[in-house]
């Protein structure tokens, strides 16, 4: 079978203000006053549940009990968000051409759900880890599980020895070692999905580089089979110091939410700052924030119906307990929104 892959410059993405260059007929996202039903078109509401288009989409489990929140929620969480600024020479946008993916696109497009089946992501580890490393590891694993209100299991390790010396190289100019992060996806992860797996995704100390043309990526994952590998070689060592150690983990959980994101259909986000931009440099990579913009967070909980409230509770938790404070903020204040609006 040939292999179908979207590389993914794991952390990398970033994407163009198009919110600033909209025609003067759309409503301001951020004028005080919105209407009950958004006329955004990246935002638009389209009940899948009554739209003769969606009567033949196949639904999440469960559509019979699906309670949608009021329609003006998401919009009452724009204020917090800020669009896109232009992209700089070097920047994801200024390279590639997006055209955003707005939330009646995402959900006409027969979008990559869980079912009764496939409920669990599944992670792997990859080779060896340093004490800190693989406590980074377990707390990204938690924090996947309450990013996506999914429960998250860990497979049973796969060494390095398992990749053969022609998947492997040392780098001509940096002199990094590294594994062909295409072998691992198709010789070491395909074969042992799970059967109960919405997806698979590894995680490795290693470098990874993709093949002829190319340095090194930060990760690589194959879309239709929804699995893929990401390392944390580049994310700085977090043994160094307290500092560093929370560098290390706030990157990798960016990496393992966003690239998840495309697992489950979700485009690079080109409308506000949000976790779902494309990157292309560390720089920019690191200016990315944790969270979601209200339209990708729309299009999350049509795929998966969870509880708004209790999603951004248990993520303020997790960020007050590991010192990302800037991130916690961000999620009190989003709470604070939710819990001024009537039941």
């Amino acid at each position: 079978m040939k292999f179908k892959q979207v590389i993914i410059t794991v952390i990398y993405s970033v994407i163009i203000a198009t919110v600033m260059t909209m025609s003067n007929n759309i409503i301001n996202p951020f004028k005080k006053k919105t209407p009950p039903v958004s006329r955004h078109p990246y935002i638009k509401t389209i009940n899948p549940y009554t739209d003769a288009r969606m009567q033949k989409k196949k639904m999440p489990e469960q559509e019979k009990d699906v309670s949608q929140p009021q329609e003006d929620v998401f919009e009452k969480l724009l204020e917090l968000h800020q669009p896109l600024s232009e992209p700089g020479p070097f920047d994801w946008l200024a390279q590639h051409h997006e055209p955003g993916q707005p939330y009646s696109q995402y959900i006409e497009s027969d979008p990559a759900v869980p079912d009764k089946q496939k409920r669990v992501i599944y992670i792997a580890l990859l080779g060896e880890f340093s004490p800190e490393q693989k406590e980074i590891i377990e707390k990204t694993a938690r924090f996947i599980d309450l990013y996506y209100q999914m429960p998250v299991k860990f497979t049973s390790p796969i060494s390095l020895e398992a990749v053969p010396s022609r998947a492997r190289r040392v780098h001509p100019q940096t002199r990094d070692r590294q594994i062909l992060s295409t072998y691992v996806i198709e010789n070491l992860l395909q074969p042992v999905v799970p059967d109960d797996a919405f997806c698979l995704i590894a995680f490795t100390a290693a470098d990874l580089w993709p093949g002829q043309g190319w340095n090194f990526v930060f990760g690589q994952a194959s879309m239709e089979e929804r699995v893929g590998v990401w390392s944390i070689y580049r994310n700085g060592d977090p043994a160094a110091s307290r500092d560093e150690y929370k560098l290390c983990l706030l990157r990798t959980l960016k990496t393992g939410t966003h690239e998840i994101g495309h697992m489950f259909s979700l485009y690079h986000c080109i409308y506000f700052n949000c976790n779902m931009n494309g990157s292309n440099h560390r720089k920019e990579s690191d200016r990315r924030p944790l969270w979601l913009c209200p339209v990708c967070l729309k299009k999350l909980h049509w795929a998966l119906d969870f509880d708004l409230v209790q999603r951004y509770e248990d993520l303020r938790d997790f960020a007050r307990d590991n010192g990302l404070s800037e991130s916690a903020k961000f999620f009190q204040r989003s709470l604070s929104i939710l819990e001024k609006l009537p039941d």
